[in-house]
């Protein structure tokens, strides 16, 4: 479908709804019963919203923010926002009462659709600093704050109510004058680095970035299911996973949320997804911990199917040789072990679509053998968010892909990617300053240490800003040392610090349930998780295996002491961003403590190593 033969995104929601009227457009969960509407009931409820919006004094460039997770009301209120000729504001779920009032205000919101009551007291605790907020909006009904009024989304659409003939019309011209050159979105970066910037992205920006992605994946079919559980708030998940999908006519299943993706997965029987690599991470620990618990017999079974494996997709996919017998042995191995994982996941998975961070590429290699392929994307929310993507004819296991149609990529002399295609945006939202910083010569600064190989495919070494810089002068890209540390069966999360250090550290999350199950086996007394990291047994555990690490990496480079974490890194905890990426400067003040410790060689059991004489990295 060619979607830049259209004006934008809600002229073809208008048009699917004609052609494609009783297809499932938007399925969602609701007292453990999965509803849905189809493409004609979307389009109604999003006219009647846009009716509402009208009605309440919204104006066409209004900006509308959505302070809500993943659900049918977000979907209809993005589009009745843009049907209005408004702009959608999101918020992640996750942000506090004082993280949503600096957007709003920044933005100048007087409207605000909100999820549930706590979504509304986080606001309410608020008030005083949102003056300008005049109208709140929920997809539940309760009692509100008599200061602080609250209207259902129903109620806004009079839902009850159909649209007369003049209404409709009314709506729809206005759905006409929207262009290319309107903003769809301000979408709010998560300020982990300093105050956060609103991006500016058209109609244009996403509409392509959604075209030329779904071109480099190849052929899918108007029946896709795509299951739906990063935030909305995010641009992965929204252009990738939700309008790419809306657009071409396919069926968007919401999950109930992050914890209970597994679950999901196996009630829709999705056949593609959006996801970053925590994702995959758990899937690799999840089908290995599983193989652990295996008699002999099948364990070894399982070894061989995926070497077989291995051997089969990097000789069809990466060499593209004639795969001949081994094509026959990997039938079998798919017939008797591959099979009955997929099973696991909805058994219908034709691939995902991974962003967001590096993924690693072991787990990447393991994905493509058990007959999930992934392909790996790059991108930020300033540029839609996809600069490259893999595709079934272009994979390497550890490269993003390739650029997208339009698409130009450089590297500058530092090392930084440089970018500039139809999905770059159009600046930030009232900050010159910072949108002139963005740009070199009309080349997109991505802020990533990158690599273009000979045959064009794109590594993402690290964040510029994240590099390590040790006391001796040495630079080290600390994602590639944790990844490869959460290969370990023992290690659920890692994160590397070390700059301006003399020594790389280490704070790690254990895999819980690998660690208990080895405690049992060894008859390991402790009262909690806390008092189990500590013991000697584990503490040599640990050491043990960090120093296996430690042989394949330049002396600089190595792990010189670790400490252990009893719990998950967690959104809730502050330690991760919504997408679950690691917030470095965050992790470190909460544990600064624990770091500092491992820089003055008394750990008092939690950390190993010694320092040289000199103290110094080498």
């Amino acid at each position: 479908m060619d979607f830049l033969s259209y004006q934008s995104i809600p002229a073809i929601l208008k048009d699917n709804a004609q052609k494609f009227g009783q297809r499932t457009a938007i399925s969602y969960k609701k007292q453990d019963t999965y509803l849905s509407l189809t493409y004609q009931e979307f389009y109604d409820r999003v006219l009647l919203l846009a009716r509402g919006l009208a009605k309440a004094g919204m104006k066409p460039g209004d900006r509308v923010a959505i302070f809500s997770e993943n659900r049918l009301g977000w979907a209809i209120s993005d589009f009745g926002i843009q049907s209005a000729g408004g702009i959608t504001v999101p918020i992640y779920a996750t942000n506090t009462g004082q993280q949503a009032a600096y957007i709003i205000n920044h933005c100048d919101a007087r409207i605000v659709f909100v999820s549930t009551k706590a979504q509304y007291e986080k606001l309410l605790s608020v008030r005083d600093e949102i003056p300008g907020v005049e109208l709140v909006i929920s997809y539940e009904r309760f009692m509100g704050d008599r200061s602080f009024p609250v209207y259902t989304q129903y109620q806004l659409s009079e839902v009850s109510t159909p649209l007369a003939k003049d209404e409709k019309q009314e709506i729809e011209e206005r759905i006409d004058k929207i262009t290319q050159k309107d903003t769809i979105t301000v979408i709010y970066t998560s300020g982990t680095t300093g105050v956060p910037k609103g991006v500016i992205l058209t109609q244009y920006n996403v509409m392509c970035n959604s075209q030329y992605g779904l071109k480099k994946l190849g052929a899918l079919t108007e029946s896709e299911t795509f299951l739906s559980f990063l935030p909305l708030s995010h641009v992965l998940e929204r252009t990738g996973g939700y309008y790419a999908t809306l657009l071409s006519g396919q069926h968007v299943a919401f999950a109930e949320d992050v914890r209970k993706v597994m679950e999901n997965m196996v009630e829709i029987q999705p056949t593609w997804m959006v996801s970053v690599p925590r994702l995959f991470e758990k899937i690799y620990s999840r089908v290995f911990e599983s193989a652990h618990q295996m008699s002999s017999f099948r364990k070894n079974l399982f070894h061989q199917a995926l070497a077989v494996g291995r051997e089969y997709v990097n000789k069809k996919y990466i060499r593209k040789e004639p795969v001949g017998l081994l094509g026959l042995k990997y039938r079998f191995f798919d017939r008797l072990v591959f099979r009955k994982i997929r099973a696991r996941f909805g058994g219908k998975l034709k691939g995902f679509i991974c962003g967001g961070a590096p993924l690693d590429k072991t787990i990447n290699e393991f994905m493509w053998s058990i007959g999930i392929p992934v392909y790996n994307g790059y991108g930020l929310t300033e540029t839609s968010p996809a600069l490259t993507l893999s595709s079934i004819d272009e994979v390497r296991f550890d490269s993003v892909g390739k650029p997208l149609d339009l698409t130009e990529l450089k590297v500058a002399e530092d090392g930084e990617l440089l970018a500039r295609g139809p999905q770059v945006m159009g600046g930030y939202y009232k900050n010159d300053q910072a949108t002139s910083d963005a740009f070199d010569d009309g080349w997109f600064r991505t802020g990533d240490i990158a690599r273009i190989d000979e045959d064009g495919f794109v590594y993402i070494i690290d964040r510029k800003k994240e590099i390590i810089v040790t006391a001796g002068g040495k630079n080290i890209a600390p994602q590639p040392i944790e990844n490869e540390l959460k290969l370990d069966k023992y290690i659920s999360q890692a994160i590397v610090f070390g700059d301006r250090k003399p020594y790389l550290v280490a704070l790690l999350t254990p895999n819980l349930e690998r660690l208990i199950d080895m405690a049992r086996e060894e008859q390991l007394d402790y009262l909690d998780t806390e008092e189990l990291v500590k013991s000697s047994r584990i503490q040599k555990l640990y050491t043990e295996r960090i120093e296996e690490l430690n042989k394949d990496q330049p002396p600089y480079s190595t792990i010189k002491y670790f400490a252990l974490i009893p719990h998950e890194f967690t959104i809730e905890g502050g330690e991760l961003t919504p997408t679950l990426k690691l917030k470095r400067k965050e992790i470190y003040n909460k544990y600064k403590g624990i770091v500092e410790e491992m820089y003055m060689a008394n750990g008092n059991g939690l950390v190993f190593g010694q320092k040289n004489k000199d103290g110094d990295d080498k």
